[in-house]
């Protein structure tokens, strides 16, 4: 039986890819990537737990990954942060994005870049553990349920 491994670590096998250091990439890049594997879950667990139509879970999907809830998300992991994690947010808060999301404030907007630039820091890190952990913390503080 092959061992499992990460998806991080099967794709930099099978693309041949190498170790990057985390701190050389710009919260934006990080947000990019972060933004996609959050979305990833989001969307694997909302399925995991709905056998619906595509717009349904579309739309739950859509309720969790937008902007505001990021925001609130965001907020609502500070205390749960170490402070590693906490420069990474507070990098991603202050990087200076030319767009913003639509029906968003920049303020919203800048913590869920924070957000995702803290999730893409985690998983381009190998470290879903600790990913997974603050999802499911910042899910169980806003009482979200799916």
């Amino acid at each position: 039986m092959e061992e499992s491994i990460s998806l991080l670590a099967q794709i930099k096998r099978e693309f041949g890819l190498g170790e990057v250091d985390l701190r050389t990439y710009s919260p934006l890049t990080l947000a990019f990537v972060g933004d996609c594997i959050y979305d990833l879950i989001i969307r694997t667990v909302v399925v995991e737990c709905h056998n619906a139509s595509p717009n349904r879970l579309h739309k739950e999907k859509s309720r969790l990954v937008k902007a505001q809830t990021q925001a609130l998300i965001g907020d609502a992991i500070q205390s749960f942060l170490t402070p590693e994690e906490q420069a990474v947010f507070r990098r991603g808060r202050n990087a200076k994005s030319y767009t913003t999301a639509k029906n968003a404030t920049v303020g919203d907007y800048r913590k869920a870049t924070a957000l995702e630039a803290l999730y893409g820091y985690l998983y381009l890190d190998d470290r879903m553990d600790r990913l997974m952990e603050l999802i499911k913390i910042s899910l169980n503080e806003l009482d979200i349920h799916l």
